[in-house]
């Protein structure tokens, strides 16, 4: 992201989590499984600041085809 800023406590002023959640965010993930809940928090925090509308991923790696122009190139 251009801007610094701290996340977690950005949604811990928010108020829009539980108590599991909040120590979570204060303390961080200490298994596998936390963090994939930390991972969809941050998800959520992108979802209600509109973060993701601005990262858009292009898919430049797949040419895609369709079969007839496969079976012509046979």
């Amino acid at each position: 992201m251009k801007e610094s800023l701290n996340w977690r406590e950005e949604l811990l002023a928010s108020q829009r989590f539980n108590k599991k959640e909040e120590k979570l965010l204060k303390y961080g993930a200490k298994s596998l499984a936390q963090s994939w809940w930390l991972g969809a928090l941050y998800a959520r925090y992108k979802k209600l600041k509109g973060l993701h509308l601005k990262d858009p991923i292009e898919n430049k790696g797949q040419l895609q085809s369709s079969f007839k122009e496969f079976e012509r190139r046979i």
